[in-house]
């Protein structure tokens, strides 16, 4: 019987196996995270442009009416209105979204074409 050499590096492939298999579990983690923390903040975008646009159109009816639409469009796309204002028919407000250990906070504004700036 043939001796085939040194014995010490065997079972080396298993644990480069591992290795290779823990670190792209880690790089997917990474990914899924990051692609989350991006859609709650698109999802926070879309909430504030929404609220915004609702209470640019009550702004006529007064500041108190306009925030409650704002609020009601928030809280139908489970978003939060932390800041409401509205000034000369301009809406002003920042919209909060949480979406697990997530959260992004938004600003926007709306209101006739030659007021906002």
């Amino acid at each position: 019987m043939r001796n085939r050499g040194d014995h010490r590096d065997r079972g080396s492939a298993t644990v480069w196996a591992a290795l290779c298999g823990v670190t792209l579990c880690v790089v997917a983690a990474v990914v899924l995270g990051l692609g989350q923390a991006v859609a709650v903040r698109h999802r926070a975008g879309a909430a504030a442009d929404a609220a915004a646009l609702a209470a640019a159109d009550h702004a006529v009816l007064g500041a108190e009416e306009a925030c409650s639409a704002a609020r009601e469009v928030a809280d139908a796309q489970r978003a939060r209105v932390v800041r409401c204002q509205v000034r000369d028919l301009v809406a002003d407000l920042t919209v909060r979204v949480r979406a697990g250990p997530y959260a992004a906070g938004v600003r926007a504004r709306a209101g006739p074409a030659g007021a906002v700036r």
